[in-house]
């Protein structure tokens, strides 16, 4: 009995392989068998991202996660059972798949992943550097020190936002993380990416899926649990959520495969053709253009007679940055999403163009200065706030005052470790 069970696993794995050969190639499956891979979180969309590498052939597999299997990691994730739970999920995911994929080397660690811990934990195998880095963290510190670790250290690396709350499988795109919109999560990580020097070349896979009525939500925790004490306790560790975040089974389970499918094509050489994103670099350059010349304008008109060739300290991934994280690309007047401008809010006090510097003029605006409207709108708060003599109580509502008060002091937060 037992040889016949051998024969039949045998023939299985062959199988297996030529079904693999034929599509990748030898040539594919060979580069493939021979990568080492670290997954970084084995939770719902690790597990499976994991399961999908060794069924495929991969040859060797770093895990990393600190947490344990629980019941409601049941839900989601793609090997555990009821006799898992209060395991580490490093090693549920090793014992599961070795008894499927004898052949793969799983090296297993039961660890955070840190800022201070990246070099070790993505250290080379045997002499062997990662050949692919897969972030299935939701903690975003963790997961911003994973991709900053792999994008200064010219690692390659996939990441999965965030599978919580969303439903429909056909908003699931693979792009990269300059690009991706209407994920909380994508925006965060982008957005802190960005204040460390990393604005793109992270592929991605994202939902454009949006919250709406009846859908589910991030939901507070009970009124029962808040009059326990310190709700800060009530987490694994120190900073991460104690919120319930809802999470329907299978959407965990379709980011990790689209992570895995990256992954494994990649290194085989696959071709990868993903739909383009919307490329918005013109529109930022086109911001930019008009931002240049709404600053000699005011120059002019307030202060210098000669303005032309003013210089201005901002770039298009400013432009990038206000437009997209600041003012999620609407403007702040009426929420309109074309023919959008940046413009100063307030009317500068005193003269604003530095001439230290001999034939060279400068403008000392600064990002925190500036807000998003159409062109519309800042026509006309050049002509009435910048040049005229109208105060913005004259032309604005206090809801719309408060509005861009609190966008500013939260651009001037971040404006501190830019």
């Amino acid at each position: 009995m037992g040889s016949q069970l051998l024969t039949f696993t045998l023939e299985l794995i062959l199988e297996q392989l030529a079904r693999n050969r034929v599509f990748l190639t030898d040539e594919g499956l060979s580069k493939l068998r021979n990568a080492f891979v670290v997954v970084v979180g084995c939770g719902g969309v690790g597990s499976h991202a994991t399961a999908a590498l060794a069924r495929s052939g991969c040859a060797s597999i770093r895990l990393i996660d600190f947490d344990q299997v629980t019941l409601s990691s049941l839900n989601r994730h793609a090997v555990a059972t009821l006799a898992d739970v209060g395991t580490s999920k490093v090693h549920c995911l090793r014992k599961r798949l070795e008894q499927i994929t004898p052949w793969t080397h799983f090296e297993c660690r039961n660890e955070l992943f840190s800022e201070q811990s990246a070099a070790a934990q993505l250290s080379d195998l045997n002499g062997q550097q990662p050949d692919f880095v897969i972030d299935a963290i939701d903690n975003i510190d963790s997961k911003v020190a994973l991709l900053n670790y792999c994008s200064k250290n010219k690692l390659k690396v996939i990441s999965s936002m965030g599978a919580g709350c969303k439903s429909d499988p056909t908003r699931i795109f693979i792009g990269d993380i300059s690009a991706s919109t209407d994920d909380p999560l994508s925006k965060t990580t982008r957005r802190k990416l960005r204040l460390l020097g990393v604005n793109d070349g992270i592929p991605v896979v994202f939902s454009t899926e949006r919250p709406g009525p009846g859908k589910a939500e991030l939901q507070p925790l009970s009124e029962e649990e808040f009059a326990k004490g310190n709700v800060g306790e009530l987490g694994v560790l120190a900073d991460f959520r104690v919120r319930i975040l809802p999470v329907l089974g299978t959407m965990p389970a379709i980011f990790g495969l689209a992570v895995a499918n990256h992954v494994i094509l990649s290194i085989a050489g696959y071709p990868l053709e993903y739909l383009p994103s919307k490329s918005r670099d013109k529109m930022y350059d086109g911001i930019l253009g008009a931002l240049q010349g709404a600053e000699e304008r005011l120059a002019r008109a307030l202060f210098i007679e000669d303005a032309q060739g003013l210089k201005i300290p901002i770039t298009q991934s400013d432009v990038g940055y206000l437009v997209e994280e600041v003012y999620n690309g609407r403007s702040i007047i009426s929420g309109l999403s074309t023919r959008l401008v940046l413009s100063r809010w307030k009317k500068p006090a005193t003269n604003f163009v530095d001439e230290s510097i001999s034939g060279q003029k400068s403008s000392t605006l600064k990002m925190n200065e500036l807000v998003l409207m159409t062109k519309e709108e800042a026509a006309r708060h050049e002509k009435q706030v910048m040049k005229g003599e109208k105060s913005l109580d004259d032309l604005y509502d206090q809801e719309t005052i408060e509005r861009v008060s609190q966008r500013m002091k939260e651009e001037a937060r971040y404006e501190r470790f830019r």
